[in-house]
């Protein structure tokens, strides 16, 4: 797989370019796209293939794939994650974050606290609120340079109004990888707060070396009775705009519970997103994600020399994902000065932190899921913007 070939993607209504002047005043025209969690690789040519076949067959009526489609996400979970998972328990929804909505709407109720581990994904503290839930945010804890669980700090916090926990592992945007040992501490957690887990796992297969992604259920088994697991191929395989994601329930009575709410919602998987998956997770996918993450391990490695070697600059070590996290705190620069040196001088569009939660203000989010040569432009540019500190 070519990764260093540059495709145009502005004018194609992708939002990672053709929003990006709107939100963040960069013009694409000038500036680097580093925020949404896209990539700006193709597709590997196994999808790519499938999606050729599908559209010169000529006809897009009902379909019934789910057994090649479950079939498929079986065989990953197994050969690369070690989980084995139940045909039953595989449900489709239109993407994770709708499976997030689905989970607060079925197993929640208006009010509830809702626990997240900030700063995270900004989606679930939306969705959250969206639902009229209360957001209750368990600060993570910086140590070593990476983040930590603090549980003593967490059950204190515990009020008895809360009813559900959503962790994001692999962390968006620190990058960690959870150990088992933490990933047990979770589930204790929940367990001694009668809380309902949903895992969203979508980052799981874009772990670098030395580390290694434990599905939640693989490593604490006896969590399956308040776990909901959410997988999906979109993050690896960049193919987000299908909008089809995978929300895994072994217990009986949240299977049911769950099943009963898409069916009166008349919620089904489509076609295409059926189809990419059933090619990406196959041999051939396999061999595309084990070339990405090489490909992403010289990303970051070049991102974080540059950015660390600005003095005040800190760039989180990534265990997983490809979206760095920056920490400008060490400038003694306000989030309003730094954020007009990356957009205005820098001409990069990144995430602000603050959109993370709390413990992200003095941070932003660059995606390094793009073409080396971007990748050294950025930090050129970066280094240009911050001249003045060195």
């Amino acid at each position: 797989m070519d990764f260093d070939q540059i495709i145009d993607r502005r004018g194609t209504y992708g939002q990672k370019w053709d929003a990006m002047e709107d939100l963040y005043n960069v013009s694409p025209d000038d500036g680097l796209a580093m925020w949404v969690a896209d990539t700006d690789f193709a597709v590997p040519d196994v999808v790519s293939r499938k999606m050729h076949d599908m559209a010169d067959h000529g006809i897009y009526g009902y379909t019934d794939a789910r057994k090649p489609y479950v079939g498929a996400i079986q065989w990953w979970m197994q050969n690369r994650h070690g989980w084995s998972v139940d045909e039953n328990a595989v449900f489709t929804t239109t993407g994770l974050v709708n499976a997030i909505g689905l989970c607060l709407d079925i197993y929640t109720a208006p009010g509830d606290g809702v626990v997240v581990f900030t700063p995270v994904y900004h989606a679930f503290a939306r969705m959250i609120a969206q639902a009229d839930r209360k957001v209750v945010e368990c600060g993570l804890v910086r140590q070593d340079g990476t983040y930590q669980m603090d549980f003593d700090a967490y059950d204190a916090q515990m009020t008895g109004n809360e009813k559900m926990v959503i962790l994001c592992s692999p962390h968006n945007p620190g990058g960690r990888v959870w150990t088992r040992e933490e990933l047990e501490q979770v589930a204790a957690f929940c367990e001694r707060h009668d809380l309902i887990l949903v895992s969203d796992e979508i980052h799981m297969d874009l772990v670098f070396e030395g580390h290694k992604h434990l599905p939640m259920e693989v490593a604490v088994p006896s969590v399956q009775n308040r776990l909901i697991t959410l997988v999906a191929p979109s993050k690896t395989f960049n193919f987000a705009g299908l909008h089809t994601g995978q929300v895994v329930i072994h217990d009986p009575e949240l299977q049911a519970a769950f099943r009963k709410r898409i069916t009166r919602l008349g919620i089904s998987p489509n076609t295409a997103g059926e189809f990419a998956t059933i090619a990406a997770y196959s041999q051939q996918g396999a061999e595309y994600v084990e070339q990405l993450v090489a490909y992403l391990t010289k990303n970051k490695q070049v991102f974080d020399e540059a950015i660390n070697a600005i003095p005040g600059l800190k760039s989180m070590p990534l265990q997983a994902t490809y979206l760095a996290w920056v920490d400008f705190s060490g400038t003694g620069m306000s989030r309003e000065e730094f954020t007009a040196r990356v957009e205005k001088s820098a001409r990069i569009a990144a995430n602000y932190g603050t959109t993370f939660g709390s413990g992200g203000e003095s941070f932003m989010r660059f995606n390094l899921g793009t073409q080396h040569s971007r990748i050294k432009e950025a930090c050129a540019r970066m280094a240009e913007a911050f001249a003045d500190l060195q």
